[in-house]
């Protein structure tokens, strides 16, 4: 097993160990999707940080609806866990597709904005059904270096797309629940709604400005079918509320460009505190090794870095701090808005290849 998954079980162990042993502080109960729900009390920790994805069941015959939006911002460039500078990625890094014989444009920042709408529906105690879309944002600048060689910078262009993204339908499949523990199995699939052949125009080498396929990066989807499995614990004693989940992604064969996106593994775990019924906060440590991208677009043939398919992939860790505030009376009782930042601690990536930098999720659901 990666030893950053290693490292990351260890680390859940260790935070449900010690939400575990946390006395009760006072008589509230969390709602939870099992048969007791009747006789408890909706409270702000009920559901995870909303960063985390299909971490909650529901009682049979409730639907649920949820808005989340996420932006990410990436900055600076990494070979493993060494930063690199442009000028040093132009004048050591080979280009696979040369001529030119070294990289000659380096990204310098991207931004993905992401809209999530989810809805949920549980047709019985044990079993709740999820479907999430996504609509996109991508942009990225770049810094174009001129000619065949050297450290003459020839200027800035930015890179945009925006679209659908790839959609998700999934199940989750209660296990065990009592008035304090909950597991579930989360089984997904992600269908191949986002395109995979954007374009835009770029600025070469020699001062041209061509309309070409963007790199892998950029695209909206990934253009297979994916496997979503998982598993997914959460547990309330008091004011404390804790859970951990293991969530992966397996591409099923290559899509219609003749490629295929690494696969994934992500293990988080999360502990919250109740200060009032209403109003929770919440921090949490995800784990995560992604595989290199395998076969490849003969459309993305570029001398930048993103174009390479070896350039992909990694492992991280981060940490996230968030709030929850559930509304309980008034015109939007039963509404719950959310807030999480995260913040890589973290990066080995398969480079050079842009480093995380942070990102932000906003969210809102209500259950009826």
């Amino acid at each position: 097993m990666n030893n950053l998954i290693k490292t990351g079980l260890f680390a859940a162990c260790i935070i449900t160990g010690i939400f575990l042993n946390q006395h009760p502080i006072n008589a509230h109960e969390a709602h939870f999707g099992n048969a007791d729900q009747k006789n408890q009390v909706s409270r702000a920790d009920s559901h995870a940080p909303i960063g985390v994805m299909g971490d909650h069941r529901h009682k049979a015959g409730e639907w649920m609806v949820s808005y989340r939006f996420m932006r990410m911002h990436m900055e600076g460039n990494r070979d493993g866990t060494d930063s690199l500078s442009p000028d040093e990625i132009v004048t050591t890094t080979p280009n696979p597709f040369a001529p030119p014989p070294t990289l000659r444009v380096v990204p310098l920042e991207m931004d993905t904005d992401m809209h999530m709408l989810g809805g949920m529906y549980a047709p019985s105690d044990w079993l709740t059904l999820m479907v999430m879309g996504q609509y996109l944002d991508r942009e990225m600048e770049h810094l174009t270096y001129a000619g065949m060689a050297g450290t003459t910078e020839l200027g800035r262009f930015t890179t945009k797309a925006q679209g659908l993204g790839d959609t998700t339908v999934s199940g989750l499949v209660g296990l065990y629940d009592d008035k304090t523990h909950h597991l579930h199995l989360n089984a997904g699939l992600s269908l191949p709604t986002g395109s995979i052949k954007e374009e835009d125009d770029v600025l070469t080498p020699m001062g041209t400005t061509p309309r070409l396929r963007l790199p892998y990066a950029m695209q909206l989807g990934s253009g297979t079918y994916d496997l979503l499995p998982g598993i997914t614990y959460y547990g309330n004693a008091g004011n404390w509320g804790w859970g951990t989940q293991y969530r992966a992604t397996f591409r099923l064969g290559e899509n219609s460009q003749d490629y295929a996106l690494g696969d994934k593994h992500q293990l988080t775990a999360w502990g919250s505190y109740l200060w009032t019924s209403a109003f929770s906060t919440s921090l949490r440590a995800t784990a995560e090794t992604e595989g290199q991208i395998e076969g490849m677009d003969t459309n993305i043939m570029a001398p930048v870095q993103t174009a390479n398919p070896d350039n992909y992939g990694g492992e991280r860790l981060s940490l996230s701090a968030g709030a929850n505030y559930l509304f309980q009376n008034g015109p939007l009782e039963g509404h719950r808005v959310a807030f999480e930042v995260t913040a890589p601690v973290y990066q080995n990536l398969n480079g050079p290849q842009m480093e995380r930098d942070y990102a932000i999720t906003i969210g809102w659901q209500k259950a009826f």
